[in-house]
């Protein structure tokens, strides 16, 4: 079953999402908030699987809530998939770049919700599976797709504003280096998806492997031929990590 919770100012339109995800079967609906400072107090506390959320809000945009999100800390959990809901079509590109598992646009018919249900339950039976498996991966969401990573075909991680370049390793059999996947997220919260023993931020602007440093001089690293500084801030972590 998966775990949701619903924001929005409306009090009509969350009776109907409690009212649909009743019929679906596969929702459970844990709680419904129409304050998102109380949603976000919530999300802290207690595992959440999926998020409605409208994006018109007085207090603060759905968008902008869940950027917000993005940098709570979920430490052993997967992301919080979203759902977003709105009377104004306009923002469905912009919620789509957000990585949203679906956009409903008010009114929406008990089909069209079941639709962005099934889209949810395929992404997280594939998070269950994942989970299930001895090779560790991470799930990316770029391009309005969702990204099964191997940890071991990473070779570093690099920051560019609000986006991150994930440099992979080229697959087995297949010339040329692969090209990288680009997702809209922060350093911070990629960060709290990987392993802490297996990764480890070197710069504001990059996090590497532990196993992919070939060689260390002058405050520098060298992965995959690339070379990678080592930010002043960040080299006395770097360095208890070897034991120097």
């Amino acid at each position: 079953m998966i775990r949701a919770i619903a924001v929005d100012d409306e009090p009509p339109a969350l009776r109907i999402l409690t009212h649909f995800c009743q019929q679906a079967g596969s929702i459970d609906l844990l709680k419904t908030f129409t304050r998102t400072d109380e949603a976000l107090t919530y999300i802290e506390q207690y595992p959440v699987d999926l998020l409605f959320l409208d994006i018109n809000m007085p207090s603060m945009s759905g968008i902008d809530f869940y950027r917000a999100i993005a940098n709570v800390s979920t430490v052993g959990r997967q992301p919080v998939m979203v759902i977003f809901t709105t009377a104004y079509g306009e923002y469905a590109v912009e919620g789509f770049t957000l990585n949203a598992v679906d956009y409903l646009l008010k009114p929406f018919t008990f089909e069209r919700f079941l639709q962005a249900i099934t889209k949810a339950t395929d992404v997280y039976r594939w998070q269950q599976r994942a989970d299930t498996t001895t090779e560790a991966y991470v799930f990316v969401r770029a391009d309005y797709t969702l990204h099964k990573i191997a940890l071991t075909d990473i070779l570093y991680i690099e920051g560019l504003d609000d986006y991150l370049k994930i440099h992979l390793q080229p697959e087995t059999g297949k010339p040329g280096v692969p090209k990288p996947v680009v997702a809209r997220m922060t350093m911070k919260s990629m960060l709290e998806r990987l392993p802490a023993a297996d990764f480890v931020r070197v710069h504001r602007s990059y996090i590497v492997p532990l196993t992919r440093i070939e060689a260390v001089r002058n405050k520098t690293l060298f992965v995959a031929g690339r070379d990678i500084p080592i930010g002043a801030s960040y080299e006395a972590d770097f360095l208890k990590r070897f034991g120097l």
